[in-house]
């Protein structure tokens, strides 16, 4: 008999003992590939010019089984002025994601949003630490707002998809 103040957790249980409550989140996270070119050194170390800083991301999910996928986050970070580069720095940072009982479009948004999100501090110090290594100050990337490009990515697939559709010929009669 349960006492006052005790917690009842499972009020409900699913027929068979089956587990049929949604469920998510990460399983564990590794650097997949790591890449750190310092092509002009130790002459760069005296280049004066500001150097241009250009990062570019990209996000992938791939299924590994039933319930787990593995997400890959992907940073290119590239830092030149006009004397030539000053570093490149390729991450592949990946985790692998678990999932059970999750509707298409939920489970799309946590590959693609939610997941990232959690990966990203983790492979912004990878970066930081590759760079300190290389023999400049860490690089601290920005805060990404993965939800709202997540978003916008969905939004902007819409409107194609529409354009597409009043763009295209009336159906056959």
């Amino acid at each position: 008999m349960a006492e006052e103040g005790d917690v009842l957790t499972d009020l409900h249980p699913a027929p068979n003992g089956a587990d049929t409550e949604p469920a998510a989140g990460l399983i564990t996270q590794y650097v997949k590939d790591l890449s750190v070119e310092n092509p002009n050194a130790p002459e760069s170390f005296q280049w004066q010019e500001q150097p241009q800083m250009d990062v570019q991301f990209n996000i992938g999910a791939e299924r590994v089984n039933e319930e787990v996928h593995e997400v890959e986050l992907k940073i290119a970070v590239a830092n030149k002025t006009e004397q030539g580069t000053v570093f490149l720095v390729e991450l592949s940072y990946c985790g692998l994601v678990g999932m059970r009982n999750l509707p298409d479009d939920q489970a799309h948004a946590f590959l693609y949003a939610e997941a990232p999100r959690i990966l990203f501090p983790f492979a912004r110090r990878v970066i930081a630490d590759a760079v300190r290594d290389a023999g400049y100050p860490p690089l601290m990337l920005e805060p990404i707002d993965f939800n709202g490009l997540y978003i916008q990515q969905l939004q902007q697939r819409a409107a194609e998809q529409q354009a597409a559709e009043a763009a295209a010929p009336g159906g056959e009669a």
